[in-house]
Order: C-alpha cells, then sequence, then structure tokens
C-alpha cells in the first residue's frame, strides 16, 4: 500500500475545519492523490494532537470522501497549482446502533396516536391520540406512567419543554393544556388559544429563558400566539398570515418561523415578550412556494432540543440554572456560529426551499419529489436535509447548499415522517405502508427493515440518547424498537 501511495500523483493540500475556525498552523501538506480515509484520519489526528481513536468525515468541495481522494475529485480538469482543502468533521463520540427489533407494544389509546416524542434527557415518553389524552410511559418498565386527561377532542400535537419537566399539548377544539411530566397533572388551567385546530407548538429554548416559561403555537385560524406557561395568560399575537398555519419553529436567535397555506413563510422578532405587544415585528416574508407550505425544519433542531440536558461529563449542577444555560448557549453557539440558524420547508408543490434567516431569497430550490412533502429534518450535524413524500420516497439534500445527494427507496406507500439517530449515521422513517425502516446514512441503503404495526404509521421519534425508537399510528398501539 506504501508503494502504491508513494508512485501515485501528488497534490498541496490544506486541512479545514467544518466549524470555520482557523485551520491549525503549518498543515500544508503535499499528498498522494490516491490518499484513503484511512491515512486522511491518521495525518488528521496528528496535526490536531488528538487520539488516534478519533474519527473523522472529510469533505472536498461539499462532497464526502468515501474512498480516496482521487475517487471523489477529477483531478485530470482541475487547476494544479490550486490548493484543495480538505474539510474535517468529528464524528459523534458515540455509535449509535440500528433498531432492530420491538421490544414492547404499548396498548392503551382507543383511537390513533398521532404523535410521539421522547423527551430531551431520553427519560420519558409522550404520546398524543385521537382518544383525546396525553399519555406518559416509563421508558425503563416500559409501562404507562400516566394518563392526562383534558382535552374534549384530538390531540393533534404535543411539544416538550427543554429542560425535560413538562409537556404541551392542543387538539382539534383549540385548547392547549400544559402538563406536569411527574404527576400527570395540568399546570394551571386550559388556555382556549384559538379558535380552530392547533397545529404546531414550540418553546422557547432554554438559553434563552432557562424558566421555560413561554411556547408559542399556531394554529387553522392563521394565527401564532406567545403563551406564559405559568400564568396561562397570552403575550403576543401574530396575524399577518392569511390562511391555515402548518408549522412553527423558535429558533436561537429571538426568531419565530411559522409555515401557511397562503404560501409564505414568515420570519418573526419575538425576543422582547416579558410584557404583552400588540406590535407585530415581521423581520421577513420568504415567498417561493406555488401551493401550501406543509413542513419547516432549522438546521438547528436537534441543539437546541438537548442543549439543557445536563451530563455526568459536564461537572455542572442541574439545578444551577444559571451553569445550565451557559452550558446550552455554548451548545448552540458551536452549532449555529459556522453557517447561521439555516431554514428548509416542504410544500404541495413537491418542492423545498432552503433559506437562511438572514436573507429574503433562498440558497436553493430542491426538486425531484413527485408528490406533495410531508415531513422535512435536518441531521443533528446540520449537514444533511432529509424530506418524506407521498411519492413512497426519502430523499436526501446538502445541509448548507440544498444539492441532492440520494434517493431512497423502499416504501410501498406514502412516507409520513422521519427521524434521524443521534450521532447522524442512520434515519428511521414512518409510512403508510405500515412499517418502519432504517438506513444507513454511509451507504445510503436500507439497513433494517421493522413491521410490527396493523395499519398505519403517523409518529416516529429517536431518543436523543439512541437507546430507542418510538413510534405511533392508526392501529392505536404504541411501540418501542430497540437493538
Amino acid at each position: 500500500m506504501e508503494d502504491n501511495i508513494i508512485s501515485s500523483q501528488r497534490v498541496l493540500t490544506r486541512f479545514v475545519p467544518d466549524s470555520g475556525e482557523e485551520p491549525v498552523e503549518n498543515n500544508m501538506l503535499d499528498l498522494p492523490t490516491n490518499v484513503t480515509v484511512e491515512h486522511l484520519t491518521v495525518i488528521c489526528n496528528s496535526l490536531l494532537k488528538q487520539d488516534d481513536s478519533t474519527r473523522y468525515v472529510f469533505y472536498v468541495d461539499e462532497k464526502e470522501i468515501t474512498k480516496s481522494l482521487d475517487a471523489t475529485l477529477d483531478f485530470e480538469n482541475r487547476n494544479t497549482e490550486k490548493i484543495v482543502e480538505i474539510v474535517y468533521q468529528q464524528q459523534a463520540v458515540f455509535r449509535v446502533r440500528p433498531v432492530t427489533r420491538c421490544t414492547s407494544s404499548l396498548p392503551g389509546h382507543s383511537e390513533a396516536v398521532i404523535s410521539v416524542a421522547f423527551s430531551p434527557d431520553s427519560k420519558h415518553l409522550a404520546s398524543g391520540s385521537g382518544d383525546t389524552t396525553v399519555r406518559f410511559w416509563d421508558i425503563l418498565t416500559q409501562t404507562p406512567s400516566h394518563t392526562c386527561r383534558g382535552h374534549k377532542n384530538w390531540v393533534l400535537c404535543i411539544a416538550w419543554s427543554p429542560d425535560s419537566t413538562r409537556v404541551a399539548s392542543g387538539c382539534k377544539n383549540g385548547v392547549i393544556r400544559v402538563w406536569d411530566v411527574e404527576t400527570g397533572q395540568p399546570i394551571g388551567n386550559q388556555i382556549n388559544a384559538h379558535k380552530a385546530w392547533v397545529t404546531a407548538i414550540s418553546w422557547e429554548p432554554y438559553h434563552s429563558n432557562p424558566e421555560c416559561r413561554y411556547f408559542a403555537s399556531s394554529s387553522k385560524d392563521a394565527s401564532i400566539k406567545i403563551w406564559d406557561a405559568v400564568l396561562g395568560q397570552i403575550v403576543r399575537q401574530l396575524s399577518s398570515h392569511t390562511s391555515s398555519v402548518t408549522a412553527l419553529k423558535w429558533g436561537g436567535t429571538g426568531h419565530l418561523y411559522s409555515a401557511s397555506q397562503d404560501r409564505t413563510i414568515k420570519v418573526w422578532k419575538v425576543d422582547d415578550h416579558s410584557v404583552f405587544s400588540s406590535k407585530e415585528v415581521t423581520l421577513r416574508t420568504l415567498q417561493g412556494h406555488a401551493h401550501w407550505v406543509n413542513t419547516l425544519a432549522l438546521s438547528t433542531d436537534y441543539v437546541l432540543r438537548t442543549s439543557a440536558v445536563v451530563t455526568p461529563a459536564d461537572n455542572i449542577d442541574p439545578n444551577d440554572k444559571v451553569k445550565r444555560r451557559e452550558l446550552a448557549l455554548s451548545r448552540f453557539n458551536a452549532v449555529h456560529s459556522p453557517r447561521g440558524e439555516l431554514l428548509v420547508s416542504g410544500s404541495d408543490d413537491f418542492t423545498l426551499f432552503l433559506w437562511s434567516s438572514n436573507e429574503n431569497k433562498p440558497i436553493a430550490r430542491m426538486t425531484g419529489h413527485q408528490q406533495l412533502i410531508n415531513h422535512v429534518l435536518f441531521s443533528p450535524d446540520a449537514r444533511t436535509i432529509a424530506s418524506a413524500s407521498f411519492d413512497k420516497s426519502i430523499k436526501l439534500w446538502h445541509g448548507t447548499t440544498g444539492k441532492f445527494i440520494a434517493t431512497l427507496r423502499g416504501h410501498v406507500q406514502a412516507v409520513y415522517m422521519v427521524a434521524w439517530s443521534a450521532d447522524s449515521r442512520l434515519m428511521v422513517s414512518g409510512s403508510a405502508d405500515s412499517t418502519l425502516k432504517v438506513w444507513n446514512m454511509k451507504t445510503k441503503k436500507l439497513e433494517q427493515d421493522l413491521p410490527g404495526h396493523a395499519d398505519e404509521v403517523f409518529a416516529v421519534d429517536w431518543s436523543p440518547d439512541g437507546q430507542r425508537v418510538g413510534s405511533g399510528g392508526k392501529d392505536k398501539v404504541l411501540r418501542l424498537w430497540q437493538n
């Protein structure tokens, strides 16, 4: 192998971190063009003075190096005097293993399970159903812990507070309830929030407010409202949309993002909501879709979800909200700083758009789906976007350019939802064909087929610690999957 490397053509290279930070000094290297990923890993660890076991993903011109440098780049048509920049990204320190079997079927709901969500700390699981209840489940014993009754109509959406202590739920009647995860009891009175269905709920990020006091809701009545979860009172109403608001995301920089059936996406400035304000601050309206906008995702979604989770390695007191906020902010900045907060939208017009939160024009228009798009989601490392569609496929796109990567085929009916593993190496999808499928992001192939549900799978979530997948659907059963 060494003889092959020596006899190969050579090229001047430079290693550049994907974080956007300055490269390490003295890293200009004359390398053979057939240098492999294994060799690059050894070189990178040597330059960074890292442990030899540290693994990386390498990119050149936004293409991942999967085998060797010359297999990735067209050196014949490349300017030989130009330095080749090899972008390196450290992989997650732990590796999530693919789920392979259903470890528990959790009956209890008497109607379809509409939503399933693990808490940010992965200790609890919540589900919302057409039977008007929200249920909390004990992850360790895989049994129900609380049944929360209070809604009078289908529970359409649920959302965990960033500190994992509460869940807000919204129903078809426009009512929102906030539940205590330890007792299963409602916190405060019911909030008669909207005149029509509650379509989405999103909490303010932990680093913005460690008290986890505020959340936003959107509705089919075209309005968005910000609520004080403690007092159960409205703080601000945003009502510039002219049709049903379908998706809502509270970003990490004081912005709220909303998508609507009026074909627009709006970016709102909501960092001042300590007192009621009737003043609407619409920073920009993003236009481009030709039909209803169904779904939104932020490049910071995963870090906002998990930034407040304290592990033993963090060496701080979980009850110290000042330290915990500093930890959450540093985690957010690590993801946000290199590229800013990016937004992807999916529509009934079969297309996606990739947006920067600071620009009116899209970074990219992503085409290829043959039917409407149900769900979009950034990988935890924000490098890849997955889109699920009625055309039975999942497509993968580059997280910063929107360039097409691959199509994942295997489902035989509409794909409703996807969820990423915490290390971004695996993804699970739920479909109308009653199966879940686990996909390998390195091979872009099906890793595991998971039959078991008796009907359509509406909701799926992968726990942030990577240990479990939860799913629910039309068969009224919640299922837990593990390795």
